[in-house]
């Protein structure tokens, strides 16, 4: 019994579905997916894995949102802090929540302010 399994795959190029999935067929990474049938079944396989994982997971897509969101959120921060890390420091400092022990606060700033001084 033979191993290969083949079918026609039709894609109707008047539909605007049907024109991507074949644009994104022919400018495939041919180094990735030497084939048609390679893309194909990549496709398929991803499509069905994350399906099932959503089934068994109701939340997954949440959660991948929001640690994408939450990459993006620190990729940010650690860009502003390469591009000048006192100022970013200095800011937060500056905005400090007032407390109803000021003096403490105010330690807290000068102790701050005098570390970055050192530097």
């Amino acid at each position: 019994m033979s191993k290969l399994f083949n079918t026609t795959l039709r894609i109707n190029l008047s539909n605007p579905e049907g024109l991507k999935a074949w644009t994104y067929l022919v400018n495939r990474d041919k180094s990735r997916y030497r084939s048609y049938s390679d893309a194909i079944i990549a496709a398929v396989n991803g499509y069905f894995d994350r399906e099932q994982r959503l089934t068994d997971d109701p939340y997954l897509e949440t959660r991948e949102k929001e640690d994408a969101f939450l990459q993006r959120v620190l990729d940010t921060v650690e860009r502003g802090a390469q591009a000048n890390p006192l100022a970013g420091l200095a800011a937060l400092l500056q905005a400090a929540p007032a407390s109803q022990d000021n003096t403490a606060v105010e330690n807290d700033l000068d102790t701050a302010m005098d570390f970055i001084n050192g530097l």
